[in-house]
């Protein structure tokens, strides 16, 4: 019995010495439960709305301020057309656009449904229901106010349209997440093996002796993924338009681009991984768990980005597939072209160009 307790002393010291025991037993639990904690959440905030008053009138004040005094949306921008709608949707610059009639005061002054129109952009059917929801909240509410101050009853009916989406199929949502999830976690994590398996079978000596150079020994390692994970792409988007109709409304010579920078930044991200890992076993670990909960908690593929802490936010704006998400619903569901993600394609380039220059510069140190 003295000899069993000893043994089970002897494993719990060689678990506490163990820094990557510990921190798998204690510290992913409690990160998990603060990200999710945090961002699980079927509120919404800060969402950008734009209003076009065609009435101008006391009752679409009253609501346009309740709206914005409700604290879940920011006021953007007040549109002068109908042709300006399309636009900021194309642009991302407002989630939901609300249009109130020429006639709602006549109408509901005479006893008829005074109109307002809510369209929300249902790229994201998740976000635009709950929009829809709160919207028609607030009128309701504003309505129930009016008619307990007037001896008519008053009627304010909201029509509802969605654009880029009108089935709110959720599937148009998750093929775009579910392609730069697996671009990301596939690419880097082969390329991060690559050369962790070279120094762990002992043929990194075979390389260093090479005439080859760090670059080109890189490119090397990294050229046949590329090739695989652009096929790998290839079938992704054929799936998500042959059995899952979501549509390519854009140019698809500009969203395969596209996809290659995200693979290669992927393909540079593994590389650099694989420079700092001793083992195929480190580098897989790495990839996996700095790779894929961050990747599907903070790129904006299931969770809205607006509803996290400020910290968080900040924090997601290092994470490449939130940009690439961006890219590929504005090209896919709103067939926009570089006019539009010419910012999100440079952020992409610049991270590119920042891993690639690491891993040749950790490279090179490992080599001396």
């Amino acid at each position: 019995m003295n000899r069993f307790i000893g043994f089970i002393k002897k494993e719990f010291f060689h678990i506490l010495r163990d820094k990557r025991s510990m921190l798998i037993l204690f510290g992913m639990p409690i990160v998990q439960l603060l990200l999710f904690g945090f961002m699980i959440t079927t509120e919404l905030r800060n969402v950008n709305i734009a209003i076009l008053d065609h009435a101008k009138d006391n009752y679409s004040l009253e609501i346009t301020n309740k709206i914005t005094s409700s604290g879940y949306f920011n006021l953007t921008e007040n549109l002068q057309s109908e042709k300006e709608i399309e636009e900021i949707f194309r642009a991302g610059k407002a989630n939901a656009v609300i249009v109130f009639d020429r006639s709602l005061e006549r109408d509901v002054v005479n006893g008829f449904p005074g109109k307002i129109q809510l369209i929300t952009d249902a790229s994201d059917p998740n976000v635009a229901n709950l929009v829809v929801k709160y919207l028609e909240g607030i009128v309701q509410n504003y309505q129930i106010t009016l008619n307990r101050t007037t001896l008519n009853t008053v009627g304010i009916k909201p029509e509802m349209r969605m654009v880029f989406n009108p089935a709110l199929e959720s599937v148009y949502m998750y093929v775009p997440g579910i392609m730069a999830t697996i671009l990301m976690l596939v690419s880097a994590m082969m390329t991060s093996i690559s050369i962790a398996r070279e120094k762990e079978l002992g043929t990194m000596e075979i390389l260093l002796v090479s005439p080859l150079r760090p670059v080109q020994i890189i490119l090397g390692k990294v050229t046949p993924y590329l090739v695989l994970s652009v096929i790998n792409a290839i079938v992704i988007i054929s799936m998500g338009y042959f059995v899952f109709h979501v549509p390519v409304l854009g140019s698809l010579v500009f969203l395969m681009v596209e996809s290659i920078l995200f693979i290669l930044l992927a393909l540079s991200l593994g590389i650099l991984i694989s420079t700092v890992a001793d083992s195929q076993q480190v580098a897989m670990m790495i990839s996996m768990f700095a790779l894929m909960l961050p990747t599907i908690l903070l790129s904006g593929f299931i969770f809205p980005i607006r509803n996290m802490p400020l910290p968080l936010q900040v924090l997601s704006n290092i994470m490449p597939p939130k940009w690439y998400i961006v890219i590929l619903k504005n090209i896919m569901l709103k067939g926009v072209g570089v006019a539009y993600v010419w910012k999100e394609t440079l952020i992409l380039i610049g991270m590119t160009l920042a891993f690639i220059g690491l891993s040749v510069r950790k490279f090179k140190i490992r080599l001396e």
